[in-house]
């Protein structure tokens, strides 16, 4: 009339879980003898997951504004570009004629007027 090996290991394990389950493993008395302890702990965890979300968040938008200030400095470039070939003489000689200005190149070099 033994019993078998099986049904005493599996005993034990049922009565810690049920045991765990129902709050007899830690008792109310540990929580209240530990309450500090237990209040840094979650405090510090909470502190970690938001510190966490946080990073993660702030890095997500200097991702983005890495991609925007990329965009913008190839902007800039384009139209400093479109500028310069703009006010190139022959360029504004070709602008000027188009629009029919009547406005032409002079022949002299500049010089000045003094009064005496």
């Amino acid at each position: 009339m033994s019993t078998s090996p099986s049904s005493s290991s599996s005993s034990p394990r049922v009565s810690w879980l049920s045991r765990l389950l129902y709050g007899q493993v830690i008792s109310v008395d540990f929580f209240a003898r530990h309450w500090l302890v237990i209040f840094t702990a979650l405090a510090i965890i909470m502190m970690y997951i938001t510190n966490k979300y946080n990073t993660q968040t702030k890095m997500e938008e200097i991702r983005t504004l890495t991609r925007e200030l990329e965009i913008v400095k190839t902007e800039r470039i384009r139209v400093k570009s479109a500028y310069m070939s703009r006010i190139r003489e022959s360029e504004m000689q070709i602008l000027v004629d188009s629009m029919g200005l009547g406005l032409s190149v002079s022949e002299q070099p500049p010089y000045r007027v003094t009064i005496e």
